[in-house]
């Protein structure tokens, strides 16, 4: 049996957490690129979201995590009878999460769906990889927003799509790996193929941005429907 060992270490995150919304029962933030959702086992890796907003929020707990790399909406419980009713949400699959992306080249098609299954394997790690046979059922949904080209610093004109994601399901790492299975891996990305193409070698942080969610809110039943402006 293999065993994992993570030698991840965060480099520090100078960036603050936006508060968009807060009441008695939830915080809706905006997470910075290159912050942990969680703090590590490694002490050097204490700083996270959990970590800062626990000292605001006494007891809150996270419903989801976004990817060190990702910015963007998250959601967090500020105590754990909200956290089940959220959680039972996402689990249902009643949550909307959508996603900004930039992708490496241009995708021939303008929406389609990436059902690919994924699975963890101790010898690979920290990457996922996709396996019909031993992996979790994976749905991933795209649609174009715009193709353009991007100057390098070298003065090559990289082409690039950004695009609108959509999970389905909630794997880890999927919407990265559905992208570089889709051929088109998310700029930036350093474990799926992101940085490999002349010209992104550079790229300062993983294109991922968390820009919508869509809940209920379990007290109010009030419909949320947060929006959050891609920065890139």
């Amino acid at each position: 049996m293999s065993v994992i060992t993570d030698t991840f270490i965060a480099p520090p995150c100078h960036d603050e957490i936006e508060i968009l919304f807060q009441d008695d029962h939830l915080v809706l933030i905006n997470k910075p690129a290159g912050l942990l959702s969680l703090s590590g086992k490694n002490p050097q890796n204490l700083d996270s979201v959990h970590h800062r907003l626990v000292r605001i929020f006494p007891g809150c707990t996270l419903v989801h995590r976004l990817d060190f790399g990702t910015s963007g909406l998250l959601v967090v419980a500020r105590n754990k009878a909200i956290n089940a009713a959220l959680c039972q949400q996402f689990s249902q699959r009643s949550v909307t999460k959508v996603y900004s992306a930039l992708l490496c080249g241009h995708l021939r098609d303008d929406e389609g769906v990436i059902d690919a299954a994924i699975a963890k394997d101790p010898a690979l790690f920290p990457l996922m990889s996709i396996c019909a046979i031993h992996g979790k059922p994976a749905r991933s949904r795209f649609k174009v927003i715009e193709r353009f080209h991007r100057e390098g610093e070298d003065g090559t004109l990289l082409p690039l799509t950004r695009v609108e994601l959509i999970p389905e399901t909630g794997r880890t790492h999927q919407l990265r790996i559905h992208c570089q299975q889709l051929g088109h891996p998310i700029l930036g990305c350093d474990l799926y193929g992101g940085r490999l193409l002349p010209g992104t070698e550079l790229t300062p942080r993983l294109m991922l941005h968390a820009s919508a969610l869509n809940f209920v809110h379990p007290v109010s039943g009030e419909k949320i429907e947060a929006r959050n402006r891609c920065p890139f």
